[in-house]
């Protein structure tokens, strides 16, 4: 149980304000945002850390999302900059160059993208496109990652993909407390968040790959 959570919110406002005043004082914070929770609270803090415009928030749809309009709704609520990159061009070229690579089927013994590469190349993708995002903008940025806890200690991530970070402020809190902290900032109006904010589950690669997190992992997430 999250027993503080307007104390706890201060202590990780305040580790952000320190972490950019020492790696980069007037840069942004670029953040990644799929309408879930963990991205929408990484992206609240950071906003009252350093204010809205120094935080810039990247939606990368994979082709068609069938759930883009949450992540549009974030950004509109929390007031920051945003840009949009469809990631599914660079994708399905990556994809095709891969199959199409000469010796391709007489090493691999196939001639098609296996699961698990169809399943961690977009958050490689989105990485990518996070720290370029970073290096277009006036006065450069760091990447704020949005994993929690629970996500790194059952290994729920992609290599050089979401694990990828410049700083992180979740990281310490299990998923459970990810929603403490959002709900209960929210209903006290400690953050700048919104119940409307999406109370579903993402419709990520792992979804659209058929495969739940459960599934996956034969571990469930405690929500309550």
């Amino acid at each position: 149980m999250l027993d503080h959570p307007e104390s706890t919110k201060e202590a990780l406002v305040q580790w952000i304000r320190d972490y950019f005043s020492q790696n980069g004082p007037s840069c942004s914070a670029v953040v990644g945002i799929s309408g879930g929770k963990d991205s929408t609270i990484v992206a609240a803090l950071c906003k009252e850390a350093l204010g809205a415009e120094r935080v810039v928030g990247v939606l990368m749809p994979n082709g068609i999302q069938s759930d883009i309009d949450d992540a549009k709704a974030v950004v509109a609520h929390l007031g920051i900059p945003h840009i949009i990159v469809n990631i599914g061009t660079a994708y399905e070229a990556l994809t095709n160059a891969i199959i199409q690579g000469e010796g391709y089927k007489a090493v691999t013994g196939r001639s098609d993208i296996s699961k698990d590469a169809g399943i961690n190349t977009p958050p490689r993708l989105r990485m990518t496109t996070l720290y370029a995002v970073g290096q277009n903008l006036p006065n450069g940025a760091r990447v704020a990652n949005t994993c929690n806890g629970s996500e790194d200690y059952v290994g729920y991530s992609t290599k050089y993909g979401d694990t990828v970070l410049t700083c992180s402020n979740e990281r310490g809190f299990i998923k459970q407390k990810n929603y403490q902290l959002f709900y209960r900032c929210a209903s006290h109006k400690f953050l700048s968040l919104s119940f409307q904010v999406r109370q579903g589950i993402p419709a990520s690669c792992f979804l659209q790959h058929g495969t739940s997190q459960e599934l996956l992992l034969l571990f469930v997430f405690l929500l309550s």
